[in-house]
């Protein structure tokens, strides 16, 4: 199996999507933890 052929088996709109998906809740995660977690510990910090 060569590169061409896995680019040809993973060529859909579904893969796409699934990664898509993947990576807007990896940075929903992210933006959550930082509202959550960072900014409170800053203003501690600061106060």
């Amino acid at each position: 199996m060569n590169v061409g052929d896995l680019k040809a088996e993973f060529d859909h709109d579904a893969w796409f999507t699934a990664a898509g998906t993947f990576v807007a809740y990896g940075l929903i995660l992210v933006a959550m933890t930082l509202l959550l977690f960072g900014v409170p510990y800053l203003l501690f910090w600061l106060l």
